[in-house]
């Protein structure tokens, strides 16, 4: 336990910070796991405002810093891939040759 009261201070500002930061990364869990859950059962503009809602909390995150935006950058672009494998059947076949 802190015994100075600087260090009392410094704890409080961490428990805090932690509170907040755990907090918002459970937010960005569960906007992702609504985006999958959403892509799962085929309803296509369902998926598409679960993806717009995981994309801003993302975002927010980023820019107040609880993750890193490099992060959040791959999230995204993770979470993309996955909407646009839904809008665009896959191809079966080969390529055309020529």
């Amino acid at each position: 336990m802190p015994h100075t009261k600087s260090a009392k201070k410094r704890m409080r500002q961490y428990e805090k910070r932690r509170r907040y930061n755990r907090a918002y990364k459970k937010s960005i869990k569960e906007a992702i796991k609504e985006f999958l859950v959403a892509k799962k059962s085929g309803d296509a503009t369902q998926t598409a405002e679960a993806f717009k809602k995981a994309v801003k909390r993302l975002d927010m995150a980023a820019a107040r810093r609880v993750i890193h935006p490099n992060k959040a950058n791959r999230k995204k672009s993770q979470l993309a891939k996955k909407l646009a494998s839904q809008a665009a059947p896959a191809r079966t076949g080969s390529a055309p040759k020529g």
